[in-house]
């Protein structure tokens, strides 16, 4: 698979994630400071990372902030983004199955480097659901930018 991973700074979570994410044989996109000498702000990583994903440059994204929380809104205003910001492998799971999100954010604060690759596997192996529920409402958040 091909994963965009954006942070605004490098972290021993974010390593972690991209060295596990590597083992899995996924091709990876490195945006913002996870590439050497780029000092790119969380604002303009984060949608840097979105848009690679609407581009379709990546199939989905990883993307990290020290809250997590001004990455997930950043993300979210780059069109057809669904990100979720995500503290446990369930919530991953639920956010891909019903939500059909796109790109996973997570807290570099407080997300331990285990638990974050724990969630992102969630995130990546869990399927979008089908139920026409889940569509629809995916179709009404789309349709809302």
């Amino acid at each position: 698979m091909r994963i965009a991973v954006g942070s605004d700074m490098r972290q021993p979570v974010t390593d972690a994630v991209i060295g596990w994410l590597q083992s899995e044989g996924h091709a990876l996109r490195l945006i913002g400071p996870l590439v050497a000498g780029d000092e790119t702000e969380w604002a303009e990583a984060s949608a840097a990372t979105a848009r690679a994903v609407t581009a379709g440059d990546a199939d989905a994204a990883v993307l990290f902030c020290w809250s997590g929380t001004g990455a997930c809104i950043a993300a979210n205003k780059v069109r057809g983004v669904r990100a979720a910001l995500c503290g446990d492998a369930e919530t991953a799971r639920l956010a891909r199955r019903y939500n059909h999100a796109n790109v996973l954010v997570m807290s570099m604060r407080v997300t331990s480097p285990a638990i974050a690759i724990e969630i992102t596997q969630a995130f990546l192996t869990a399927p979008w659901g089908e139920d026409e529920y889940d569509v629809r409402n995916v179709r009404v958040v789309d349709a809302l930018a």
